[in-house]
């Protein structure tokens, strides 16, 4: 019977002959390391590109509020938020159709932001605003800053065609006096027409408010001369 000699045993302890040196011992634990490390890589990614995703966005409230599955697509193409979701809803109980929300989130995220502006919207649809006007003044971004003077212009009790020609003024940056002025200068008794006039000619709230002034001087000082009564002789 053949002895081994001393050079051919093996000290290490628990260790096979036939275990192969350098083999991977748990596949399975690198294969979860391996896959945990590219969602780590792709969250990086996602955050250092500079887009704002919104992968899981529920819009499950804008079908609740009636819009169209058609329209939430087109919603979902343009990656909209859960915070653009509740303005949405607010804009669909407002009555404000499908199409006119997709245009309004399109408008934003072209002038580089996220949509927060349903309530100014809204203020504009009730005071008769048409879709088309709004659309409008959304487009060069001015929802928040035109919409409280609109509609103050709709209760100063000007005409539609008077409403519009101040609004477009505004829209295209042209000097017009504001709402209040133009209510104020409207209770001394100048006509639309002398409103439009005014503006027109570039009237500037200063100006319109020395005139309204002046205006409202001589309407409280009227009738007050001393008029002297003659009794019988």
């Amino acid at each position: 019977m053949f002895a081994p000699s001393f050079s051919d045993l093996s000290f290490r302890t628990g260790i096979s002959h036939s275990t192969l040196p350098g083999s991977p011992r748990c596949p399975r634990y690198n294969g979860i390391m391996r896959c945990k490390l590219m969602l780590l890589g792709l969250v990086v990614l996602f955050r250092t590109s500079g887009c704002d995703k919104h992968p899981l966005t529920d819009y499950r409230p804008l079908d609740q509020a009636g819009m169209w599955s058609s329209n939430v697509e087109d919603l979902k193409k343009l990656n909209t938020s859960d915070n653009e979701v509740a303005q949405l809803v607010k804009l669909k109980q407002a009555g404000i159709t499908d199409d006119a929300c997709v245009t309004l989130i399109a408008d934003a995220h072209q002038h580089e932001h996220p949509f927060g502006s349903a309530d100014s919207a809204v203020s504009l649809a009730r005071a008769r605003y048409a879709e088309s006007v709004i659309l409008e003044i959304a487009n060069v971004d001015q929802l928040d800053t035109i919409s409280t003077d609109a509609v103050m212009l709709r209760l100063v009790g000007l005409s539609d065609p008077a409403v519009n020609l101040i609004l477009h003024r505004r829209l295209k940056g042209q000097r017009t006096m504001s709402s209040a002025e133009i209510g104020r200068l409207k209770n001394t008794g100048l006509t639309e027409k002398q409103i439009l006039e005014r503006i027109n000619e570039g009237m500037t709230d200063a100006q319109a408010d020395r005139e309204a002034a002046s205006r409202e001087a001589q309407r409280n000082h009227s009738g007050t001369d001393f008029k002297r009564v003659r009794g019988r002789r």
